[in-house]
Order: C-alpha cells, then sequence, then structure tokens
C-alpha cells in the first residue's frame, strides 16, 4: 500500500495533461433562439492537480463539465482524455472510456438505495466485470474512513457518509480524471469539509486529478487552481487559491469579462 502511494507521488504533476478541450464551442437551438453556452473555449486539466471551475449562473460551467467529462456532445471543437479524441469516438466505445477512465461525483450523491455502501463503491467495477484490487479498495475506504460502514445502505448513513461513498466509488477503478459537481451542494458545513478533505487528500496522497464545479469560495480554497467562466467563456484563473481571494475575484467579474472581451 505505501509502495503503490509512493509510485502515485513520484509522477510528475503539472507536467502531463490528463484533459483538455480545444475550441470548445456547445450551442443548443436553432436561429433567434440559439443560445451559446461555451465560446471557443480552451483549457487544459493536469495530472494530479486539483481544480475549481466557478462562475455565475449560465456562464457554462456545467456545460464544460459535461462536455469534457464525454456526458454530453459538443458542437464544435475537440475534447481530449489523455491522447483520446472523445468527439470522434463512437458511442459503444464513449461509454466504455467514461466508465474505464473518468470518475465522477455528483450533487445528488446517485447512489443505488438498494445496495450497500461496499456495493455501491464496486458498482463500476461489477457492471465492467472487473474484479476489485483488494489493496487498492481497501485504502479508499480507510482513507475515506467508511470502514464500520460498509455493510449499511444509503439509508443508513448520513449526507455526508453517502457523499463519501460516492467519493470512494469514483475513485476505486483508479480513474485518469475525477469530475464532481457541486459534491458539497447538498451537505451541511461540517459534513462539506469532510468531503472536500478527502477529495484533497486523494490529489495530494494518490496523485488523482480532479475538476470540480462549485459556487462555493470555501470550497475552491481547497483546490490548487480556480478557473472563472463567464457568458461561455474563461475569464481568468487563480492559483493557490484561498475564500478571499476568490471572494475577491469574483467580486471583479465585469472586469475580468471586459478584459477578457479585449483579447477576442
Amino acid at each position: 500500500m505505501t509502495e503503490r502511494i509512493a509510485v502515485a507521488q513520484q509522477e510528475p504533476v503539472g507536467n502531463q495533461v490528463a484533459a483538455r478541450v480545444v475550441d470548445l464551442t456547445k450551442t443548443y437551438g436553432t436561429g433567434e433562439t440559439r443560445v451559446t453556452a461555451l465560446d471557443a473555449v480552451s483549457l487544459e486539466l493536469r495530472t494530479g492537480e486539483f481544480t475549481a471551475i466557478m462562475g455565475p449562473s449560465g456562464s457554462g460551467k456545467s456545460t464544460l463539465m459535461h462536455c469534457a467529462a464525454g456526458l454530453d456532445a459538443v458542437t464544435s471543437g475537440h475534447v481530449f482524455v489523455g491522447d483520446t479524441d472523445l468527439t470522434t469516438l463512437k458511442e459503444k466505445d464513449l461509454t466504455v472510456l467514461r466508465r474505464d477512465q473518468i470518475g465522477f461525483v455528483f450533487q445528488s450523491f446517485n447512489l443505488i438505495p438498494t445496495l450497500t455502501a461496499k456495493e455501491n463503491i464496486l458498482l463500476p467495477l461489477s457492471i465492467a466485470g472487473r474484479s476489485p484490487d483488494r489493496q487498492w479498495f481497501d485504502h479508499v475506504v480507510d482513507t475515506v474512513g467508511l470502514r464500520d460502514r460498509l455493510g449499511h445502505r444509503p439509508s443508513e448513513l448520513s449526507g455526508g457518509q453517502q457523499q463519501r461513498v460516492a467519493c470512494a466509488r469514483a475513485l476505486v477503478s483508479r480513474p485518469a480524471i475525477v469530475f464532481a459537481d457541486e459534491p458539497t451542494g447538498n451537505l451541511d458545513s461540517t459534513s462539506g469539509a469532510e468531503v472536500l478533505g478527502f477529495l484533497r487528500r486523494s490529489v495530494d496522497e494518490f496523485g488523482q486529478t480532479i475538476v470540480m464545479v462549485t459556487h462555493d469560495p470555501h470550497a475552491a480554497s481547497y483546490t490548487d487552481r480556480v478557473v472563472f467562466l463567464a457568458d461561455g467563456r474563461i475569464v481568468g484563473e487563480l492559483r493557490e487559491p484561498t475564500r478571499e481571494s476568490v471572494l475577491e475575484r469574483m467580486a471583479h467579474l465585469d472586469e475580468m469579462v471586459a478584459a477578457a472581451a479585449g483579447t477576442h
């Protein structure tokens, strides 16, 4: 177990790109009702980094995540996970890639109510017909603090525990990248801090790559990098964010939009 983590920590974090989008455009509707959700967005997501995507409602942040994760088709542009261009894949191949290389954590947990915590965690591997790496499973479960809750069903778990089950499920298949959509949105501050702490440790200890959509400056302070979206465009980013620095950037979002518009 220690040896595995040592190997993960030796990866050249920041030098490799886990996923990227290139000139990504996503529109809805046609003619006068046409809406541009994403406008020629290009973004690299580096291996072993925790990235937050922030912006006002309607800025395109969830659309960006869904396109980058292969959950939503793009109008134009390209989406890569590693060296694979998702926009060229047939649906069957895309399904396999999402299953094997991408992890998901949703605001609503998305656990199967009739399954135990252990069965929910192992569900992606069961669907894929793969046996779990027992050592890795044990380490993820212990890191997320669920060892004594594995036999419980979701209704017997707190919201924070359910979300930690969802996080463990996302990590158990060792995905290239994990996408988290408002993972603390349904949690109280204590449970939210537990989940964010686990996501942070999974980056630091496992070398995991995580992209999180959030509206919460406190949640963003757990990340390495914040990317700001407005009107379907990237208008700025912030490294080593704090709650205060994120709040300050958000307060000056209009200026960031104007500055970004001047470069187009």
